[in-house]
């Protein structure tokens, strides 16, 4: 990864200018350690983007990198693991100097491999200096159980031998990922997935801090924090840590869903990525539908439900609304807002990111439907439950009907409701502050659904059309 253009690198380039520049030689870890202090003592932010940890994941988290522990983050899919790990690189210093060309970024105060150690004897204080950025000194290995010990630590390189290397000439080593990320932080991501013999091979990372590839006597002090995640599934369903592996742990820290509704709305909104309005009460639909779904005894709660599955909803809402612009011929200029009419479809999108238990094999479809309707019904008498909903309700009292669907326009709906006295107060009780035709539209579908769920409407349903009546 190339660092952001406007960071300012160093100038040294030689081991002399480094020496005059008063660098100083740090471990990764008293790096992370001391720039972590720096940021609590200042009240900066530690872990930009992560939500609802604050209190519970977080100082776990903060201990162990005070004492330098290499530690596993252990919870079930999809509660921000990885997304955590990554930003534990952005506590290590921005800038940092390697000897130039070096495969596994010695310090040039502290030369380990053999070509760098050679080097720094030949060319003495004129050795070579480079600078990576700390977004280069991140890396990460997804485990699968067909990753190789030459994946992780290295390999003979046969290019290498072919131009003429002997077997024994510790240089004909090709690195793994592991070596490669010295001076930085690596991730394993879940661990158990990784073969038994495989996780071996991380035992002289953890413990003697060095590396063995083949038959070669190499001894190479690596200077890495390792992080792992993992899901507590994983030990009965795929794999396991081996027990010499997770000893050599320091931390194992658990990680969790969102513990409320404020969180999981808070979450919804930093990380799905939109392309049309919104409107808050529906973010807070999916928001108690992801919570119901999570909860309900017909999903396998081993499995759990992702916080992509609430992310993926909205997004897939919103993208329901732009399809609809788009086929009534809508101008580009006039962005879309998300009906209820936007809602179901999602159970069919989404019942992929569901695990069920086995005695609801087939009725996935069903379940999920009925968590959606308690989550429009529960949305909507926390909004509008106290509401004065007559102006609306008197539209149906001479057995009028109203139609509407997920290709009806915004304007068409309301040209079918027609004046509704009130639809203001409506409006300001969803938070919606514009009044154009689309938001108002938005407005008066989602409290005819409420009103329907309150069992003071009835519905039919047919070929994609929704009709309200008495």
């Amino acid at each position: 990864m190339a660092p952001p253009a406007s960071s300012t690198q160093p100038a040294a380039a030689t081991l002399a200018e480094l020496r005059e520049s008063g660098c100083e030689y740090r471990s990764v870890k008293a790096e992370i350690r001391e720039n972590l202090l720096a940021r609590i003592r200042a009240g900066e932010p530690r872990f930009p983007g992560i939500v609802g940890f604050d209190e519970s994941v977080l100082p776990h988290l903060e201990r162990a990198l005070l004492a330098g522990h290499d530690l596993v983050l252990l919870g079930e899919r999809g509660q921000g693991k990885t997304r955590l790990i990554r930003t534990i690189a952005g506590l290590l210093d921005e800038w940092t100097p390697v000897v130039a060309g070096c495969e596994i970024n010695d310090h040039p105060y502290a030369p380990v491999c053999v070509r760098c150690v050679r080097l720094a004897a030949e060319l003495g204080e004129e050795l070579p200096v480079a600078w990576r950025h700390r977004d280069q000194r991140y890396g990460e290995k997804l485990a699968t159980p067909d990753t190789s010990v030459g994946d992780l630590i290295g390999d003979i390189d046969p290019v290498k031998v072919a131009e003429g290397r002997t077997l024994g000439d510790p240089e004909t080593v090709h690195f793994g990922l592991v070596p490669r990320a010295n001076r930085g932080v690596f991730s394993v991501n879940e661990l158990p997935d990784l073969a038994e013999r495989i996780q071996v091979s991380l035992l002289n990372v953890l413990e003697e801090r060095d590396i063995q590839v083949r038959g070669y006597a190499l001894r190479l002090p690596l200077d890495i924090l390792l992080v792992a995640s993992a899901n507590p599934e994983d030990y009965t369903n795929r794999g396991r840590i081996i027990t010499p592996l997770k000893d050599r742990f320091g931390a194992e820290i658990r990680t969790h869903y969102p513990m409320d509704l404020e969180t999981e709305l808070r979450l919804i909104r930093q990380e799905a990525e939109v392309f049309a309005g919104l409107p808050e009460h529906l973010v807070e639909v999916i928001a108690r539908f992801t919570r119901l779904v999570r909860d309900s005894p017909a999903a396998d709660s081993r499995s759990g439900v992702s916080a992509r599955f609430a992310i993926a909803a909205a997004e897939t809402v919103a993208a329901s609304a732009l399809r609809r612009a788009a086929i009534n011929g809508e101008s580009p200029d006039t962005p879309p807002v998300a009906r209820v009419c936007d809602l179901p479809p999602i159970v069919h999108t989404l019942r992929g990111k569901v695990e069920f238990e086995v005695s609801e094999e087939g009725r996935e479809i069903e379940v999920l439907s009925h968590l959606l309707r308690r989550a429009t019904a529960e949305t909507f008498r926390t909004r509008l439950g106290g509401a004065d909903l007559s102006g609306l309700l008197a539209r149906f009292e001479e057995g009028a009907t109203v139609e509407s669907g997920e290709n009806v326009s915004a304007a068409e709906l309301l040209r079918r409701i027609g004046p509704v006295p009130g639809l203001a107060k409506i409006m300001e009780r969803l938070g919606m502050s514009t009044e154009s035709p689309a938001d108002a539209a938005a407005a008066l579908e989602f409290a005819l659904e409420g009103l329907y769920l309150m069992r003071r409407l009835s519905k039919d349903e047919l070929d994609g059309a929704t009709v309200y009546r008495t």
